[in-house]
């Protein structure tokens, strides 16, 4: 045992995190953005996988039970079954009320470490998912040696770890209070002394400056201790996740920000519409290196979530027997495709209030009629006959190849976003 774990696992003990309510499971459900099934397919099981054949989930430092009530949720109905393991009996408490609540019964709880997985003789996962656990371990390559030994061979793992710079001002008052709180022997001191300094730090701080970035100790004790008291917290770069993750570990990444998708990890989405002479050359660059700026460019990631596969298990653009369909958002193909019909400009300048961009984006000429039969349920294949079949196209109709080349555009900014995503299975 690292000689945090024990004040790790008293803080958790006394402030379960985050705090949930079970009760308003009767009026909510939370979701969690990596955790969406028809995202995890879309990333790690190149739109093939259905959920349906003995899927096994591994939700490691589970907590409160966000994920794994939602994944369960999701996984309702089939004879998929998900594991929660945590270390603090207090959280499994509150996640199996949840549970109850929904009358979920697809879920073990099991109350241990992650770093013991090896030795739990629970089975091997399809999907793993460790958020916000391993940068609150002395040493978080235990903590992933330990997760690759249960994960199946084609499995994915959803993480999410520390971003370093856009936690600039969180690292500052983390020292800040430890200087403050030298003498301070109890968490509950130390939670008063947190609230004071908050409650009277001068504009100028950093912390002060980027506060907009970070919500946690807006949301009770809770959030304060786990933002800016806890015993073990570090952070990563971009280049240092691909160092780690990657150039050690073999695995391929994929990033996906809450709400934002891939866009804060493209520097040309994140000075969109100003499009500098210089992102010539770095579009031109490795995508690694493109991420690395754009992390310095945007400043604003204040974690990194992202997806892990043995090779990339993305499904692929240009295969016809792939389906296309919205996602996060209750747009639809024909509404979209009613947008740009409606909108002459050239080029058509695509403003997506969610993620606040706004770019210019080449629909090409069959944009529009493709965007209007995808429907979720119609392979590109299909969607591509139907375009075919449109009065203006019959005399030359274009061939599949033509189609992916007009459309590459359009779909690979809205598949940036994590709005249009793909899929093998029907819905």
């Amino acid at each position: 045992m690292n000689n945090s774990l024990p004040q790790v696992h008293e803080q958790y003990e006394a402030l379960p995190y985050p705090p949930r309510e079970p009760a308003e499971e009767r009026q909510r459900l939370v979701t969690t953005w990596l955790d969406s099934l028809a995202m995890i397919n879309h990333y790690c099981f190149a739109g093939e996988q259905d959920f349906k054949d003995g899927f096994r989930v591994l939700v490691a430092g589970g907590g409160t039970g966000d994920t794994t009530i939602y994944l369960a949720e999701q996984l309702r109905g089939t004879n998929a079954r998900i594991v929660h393991l945590d270390l603090s009996e207090a959280s499994i408490a509150i996640a199996r009320r949840r549970a109850e609540i929904r009358g979920l019964d697809n879920i073990q709880w099991v109350q241990e470490s992650l770093l013991d997985l090896p030795q739990l003789d629970l089975g091997q996962f399809d999907y793993i998912n460790c958020s916000g656990v391993l940068h609150h371990l002395q040493d978080p390559d235990a903590g992933l040696r330990s997760l690759k030994q249960v994960l199946a061979v084609d499995g994915a793992i959803g993480m999410m770890v520390y971003a370093t710079y856009g936690r600039t001002g969180v690292y500052q008052m983390q020292e800040l209070l430890r200087q403050i709180n030298a003498d301070t022997d109890s968490m509950a001191g130390r939670l008063e002394n947190a609230r004071q300094l908050l409650a009277t730090l001068p504009p100028t701080n950093w912390f002060a400056r980027g506060e907009q970035l970070v919500f946690d100790h807006r949301h009770g004790d809770a959030g304060i201790y786990d933002l800016l008291l806890h015993a073990q917290d570090r952070s990563y770069t971009v280049e240092q996740l691909y160092a780690w993750l990657h150039d050690e570990h073999g695995f391929h990444i994929e990033f996906s920000d809450v709400g934002r998708g891939r866009s804060p990890y493209l520097p040309q989405l994140i000075l969109a519409p100003r499009q500098p002479p210089f992102l010539a050359k770095v579009r031109q660059m490795p995508l690694r290196r493109q991420q690395a700026i754009a992390e310095l460019i945007g400043g604003t990631l204040v974690m990194h979530a992202f997806f892990l596969t043995r090779g990339s298990r993305v499904a692929p653009y240009g295969d016809p027997a792939c389906i296309p369909f919205f996602c996060h958002e209750p747009i639809t193909g024909p509404e979209l495709s009613a947008i740009i019909h409606r909108n002459t400009a050239t080029p058509f300048i695509m403003q997506h209030s969610h993620t606040g961009i706004t770019v210019p984006v080449d629909t090409g000429r069959f944009g529009k009629f493709i965007l209007k039969y995808i429907d979720g349920r119609r392979s590109f294949e299909e969607v591509f006959s139907l375009v075919r079949a449109e009065e203006k196209f019959r005399r030359s109709p274009p061939n599949n190849e033509t189609l992916f080349g007009d459309f590459v555009a359009l779909y690979e900014f809205l598949n940036a976003i994590e709005r249009l995503l793909l899929t093998r299975r029907r819905a």
